[in-house]
């Protein structure tokens, strides 16, 4: 151990004559551990709240859409789908038809995106099957009591609610885009077959799913589909796969990842990361203060065994380390207490779920917690970097006593 570490760590322990310094220094450990603490939990909530977003928003739609420029359509879906099929980490793949309409029921009227999904292969694409809370995935045509057999219809919970409708009714559903300048709009007839709900409003009060060839012949669409849903064995390659798939296709074709699709979203939720991160780290900048003050007090206090120091030998720069080392120690115990006081709070929280949330408002019955390495490692070195700049005038201020001046009056 150098002579420097061992005068730091006997400066630290030492009981100081002013007891209000070694009060101080308490205070900017105790800074330091809530500083920490609070980065901690705060990263780690928001990091389970943008999985849980994400996830969600994955399991309702794919993780890269394949359609065209101009939304004009794809034509000879199949063979589009055999030629971008071995791209590596492509797991499924399912054509669809997305488009807007009315949907009415019992004289309520209402706005509504209708999809058109392959029930055979959209459940290697999406999570519908799995949220479905009342009846299922009967897409296909059934008879109705009084009525010619109908196609199946699947509708989002809050527009089932503002429709009124419940399992067994009989919505029609309008094409206005269908429709020419002198033409009525298309119409058709479906029962509700199922009830979904992703936890996300904005998908749960406007989407409805109806089998392909029904979509396509409401919105006249009878050789054509909007586009190919595809899924990843890893999202986080969505770049590298609609890479691959432009080489392959080519113009027109127009391949948009996950992100794309929901940028404003994940980039504001990104952006309120690092805001948070720079306000919350106001709680160790003011530790940090205190430590200049503890160690502007020990270097007065310690004036006379810092002169004797100097005039044994020792240096400027082995000075200003005793007292960076003092400042940085100051650090890596509030470091390690935050650190352990965050970690186990986290863990109680995923345990024992003690934060509930309304699930109506927050789509989650309690408090979401993601633990990541990164944003440990990132809080600890923001945080010995703040103390060890805090530590940087007091030491540079011992380091400038002159021996003589130090001790003529001791």
């Amino acid at each position: 151990m150098s002579y420097e570490l061992f005068i730091a760590t006997r400066y630290l322990k030492s009981k100081r004559r002013t007891g209000f310094i070694s009060l101080i220094s308490y205070f900017s450990i105790i800074g330091v551990t809530i500083g920490v603490a609070a980065l901690i939990i705060v990263l780690s909530v928001m990091n389970g709240f943008e999985t849980q977003v994400r996830n969600r928003i994955i399991g309702a739609d794919a993780h890269i859409r394949l359609g065209t420029y101009h939304e004009d359509g794809i034509t000879a879906v199949d063979s589009v789908m055999n030629k971008i099929k071995d791209i590596r980490h492509i797991s499924g793949m399912s054509p669809y038809i997305m488009d807007k309409g009315m949907i009415r029921d019992a004289g309520r009227t209402e706005g509504v995106i209708l999809r058109g999904i392959d029930p055979v292969t959209t459940s290697q694409v999406s999570d519908l099957l799995k949220q479905i809370k009342h009846g299922g995935l009967h897409l296909g045509r059934v008879d109705v009591t009084g009525q010619a057999n109908l196609p199946g219809i699947v509708l989002g919970r809050y527009l089932a609610d503002r429709l009124y409708a419940t399992l067994g009714d009989t919505v029609v559903v309008f094409s206005p885009g269908a429709a020419g300048p002198f033409m009525q709009p298309r119409a058709k007839q479906f029962m509700v077959a199922g009830i979904f709900e992703t936890g996300l409003y904005e998908y749960d009060d406007i989407f409805a799913y109806v089998a392909l060839p029904e979509a396509q012949e409401l919105f006249h669409m009878p050789d054509r589909v909007t586009g190919v849903e595809i899924k990843l064995d890893d999202f986080e390659k969505a770049a590298l796969v609609k890479t691959d798939i432009e080489q392959i296709l080519g113009y027109p074709f127009f391949p948009r990842t996950w992100f794309e699709m929901h940028r404003n979203l994940f980039s504001w939720m990104k952006i309120e990361k690092w805001m948070t991160f720079i306000l919350l780290s106001l709680i160790i900048i003011v530790a940090a203060f205190n430590i200049i003050s503890s160690l502007i007090m020990v270097v007065l206090e310690k004036k006379k065994e810092i002169g004797i120091l100097k005039s044994m030998g020792a240096t400027n720069a082995g000075i200003r380390r005793i007292f960076i080392y003092e400042g940085l120690a100051v650090g890596v115990i509030g470091t390690t207490l935050g650190t352990i006081l965050g970690w186990g709070l986290c863990n109680l929280q995923i345990k024992y779920h003690f934060f509930s949330l309304p699930p109506d408002v927050y789509f989650l019955n309690e408090l979401p917690i993601l633990m990541k390495a990164g944003d440990f490692l990132l809080i600890a070195l923001a945080t010995l970097i703040l103390c060890f700049l805090a530590s940087v005038y007091p030491a540079t201020k011992a380091a400038s006593l002159v021996p003589v001046e130090a001790i003529r009056y001791e």
